[in-house]
């Protein structure tokens, strides 16, 4: 375990320190987007650009991965949308909380995380996952959110999230990284060292990122939300989520699917991930209520910090 928590405490402690940072105005808020802005188009796409040319394709676009992750994310998305669908929760706002309790931190914290966790084989996995969220669990749950609008809602609102991800630079930093992987290219030396310097400062600035964005979010909630409206969302994410993953995959490795002991505990660890703070932006582009999103993502970050280290004993020692 100390050697689980010598590897999460500074992950964790770097949210910590870029909330800080926003609250004590040592970070002004309007230096946050342009941080948002280099994690996104600079520093992630880098690392993510090196682990897809370092991973085998099949890796990387492991369809039973892909299945089964799916799979839970849908159960997981219809499930809460069924349990917190109540006044005064709307569909679009029971949608957004279902986005929160299936979508975790993948891009921002799960990559460095896991792959410090378990070694670079872990990147295959999780860019699976990042692929699955950005493509089909949020296109899904911004159509269930449009669905109560016009009578073209819900097609309209899948549209515009698929646009949004295909507008993402992140799987077209994957993408490429494919194609160097299969082609067994390599960039010229230079290009190469720039490449490695903006990956290496991916996983520092994109987890100070996330303290400021959560600490953003908290501030410009103008309602108090109750945390009977919040908590068991969070409690989802960071129970049921990577719980149904585990018996899914395992279910599917025993049905004779090409999923091993590594597969599912990185599969497992990545759900059990909290819940991905750019939410808290998409909920406020829709006019959703951003403050109880917010709270979802901010005490599943919190409770993350005990919870996550605890999985990882457990799963990962199973993995071994």
């Amino acid at each position: 375990m100390s050697a689980i928590l010598a590897v999460t405490i500074p992950f964790f402690a770097l949210v910590l320190a870029g909330y800080l940072a926003a609250h004590r105005h040592v970070l002004p808020e309007s230096a946050i987007p342009g941080l948002n802005t280099f994690v996104l188009y600079f520093a992630l796409p880098c690392l993510l650009f090196r682990f897809g040319a370092g991973t085998a394709i099949f890796d990387l676009l492991n369809p039973a991965v892909l299945g089964v992750y799916l799979a839970s994310a849908g159960l997981i998305v219809f499930f809460t949308v069924a349990f917190t669908l109540r006044k005064p929760v709307g569909l679009k706002d029971a949608a957004f909380g279902a986005l929160v309790a299936a979508f975790p931190n993948t891009g921002f914290m799960g990559v460095p995380l896991l792959v410090a966790l378990l070694g670079p084989a872990a990147a295959g996995p999780v860019i699976c996952v990042v692929l699955a969220d950005l493509f089909v669990t949020s296109s899904l749950c911004i159509a269930l959110a449009q669905a109560g609008g016009s009578e073209h809602g819900a097609r309209d609102g899948a549209l515009r999230a698929l646009r949004g991800a295909l507008s993402n630079p992140l799987p077209w930093a994957i993408a490429l990284g494919a194609v160097f992987s299969v082609a067994g290219w390599q960039l010229p030396g230079p290009l190469d060292t720039v490449v490695k310097m903006l990956a290496d400062a991916a996983s520092p600035v994109a987890l100070f990122t996330i303290g400021a964005v959560l600490h953003r979010a908290g501030q410009h909630v103008h309602a108090r939300t109750p945390p009977a409206r919040y908590l068991p969302v969070a409690a989802i994410k960071l129970f049921l989520h990577p719980a149904l993953v585990f018996a899914l995959a395992a279910s599917a490795h025993g049905l004779g699917a090409p999923l091993g002991r590594f597969e599912i505990a990185v599969m497992t660890l990545a759900a059990a991930l909290p819940s991905a703070s750019n939410v808290s932006l998409l909920a406020e582009r829709y006019g959703a209520d951003n403050g109880r999103i917010a709270r979802i993502i901010m005490s599943s970050t919190v409770l993350a910090f005990f919870t996550f280290p605890a999985l990882v004993w457990v799963v990962a020692g199973k993995a071994g």
